[in-house]
């Protein structure tokens, strides 16, 4: 049932945000929801994989409405979440509105970095941090350059934090070519 609902989520969210106003690409992009009974876990508040799920959209609505969506098609681009991190302050419940808010901090040598909050009535509930690349459909990865030529460039006061660029790194795992045994 959650796939389903995840579809027609995803559904509404790409036909709100093609309806929605445009933003620049490195605008904060506000996409607002609304916790649904196939949100919630066994305390009855919204599931911690729910969250990730929404705040896909969330990255979604932020390519879009910031106009980067189309130039990715045109290129046959697509992204991927390489790691994620979050952390969550207060639990959402039935039927609680809330926004995510999504923005681009930048890039290093590889990926790039978004910031993401869910926020109920002004107050952050969730943090999120995504470290991103963008695959080709014909296959390979989109380097940093490519992708600087293709979109604008952020603006000089955009600056992704020290510490997230150490996690970026710490957290990797091996090339998908490259063996990664699992030894504990």
């Amino acid at each position: 049932m959650t796939g389903v609902h995840l579809f027609f989520r995803t559904l509404l969210r790409t036909i709100l945000s093609s309806l929605g106003p445009r933003i620049r690409p490195y605008d904060v992009a506000r996409a607002r929801f609304r916790v649904l009974p196939t949100d919630l876990d066994v305390f009855r508040h919204m599931n911690n994989g729910v969250y990730l799920s929404i705040l896909d959209l969330g990255r979604l609505d932020l390519l879009r409405r910031g106009g980067i969506w189309p130039i990715f098609r045109e290129r046959g681009w697509y992204p991927v979440v390489v790691s994620e991190t979050i952390s969550f302050r207060k639990s959402l419940t039935l039927w609680q509105r809330f926004t995510v808010e999504s923005r681009i901090l930048g890039y290093d040598d590889r990926a790039v970095y978004v910031e993401q909050r869910v926020v109920r009535n002004g107050e952050v509930y969730s943090r999120a941090f995504i470290r991103g690349r963008f695959l080709k459909r014909t296959g390979g990865v989109v380097t940093i350059p490519e992708l600087l030529e293709a979109v604008p460039s952020p603006p000089a006061d955009l600056v992704v934090p020290e510490w997230l660029l150490t996690w970026g790194a710490d957290s990797g795992l091996p090339p998908s070519r490259a063996e990664a045994p699992s030894v504990w």
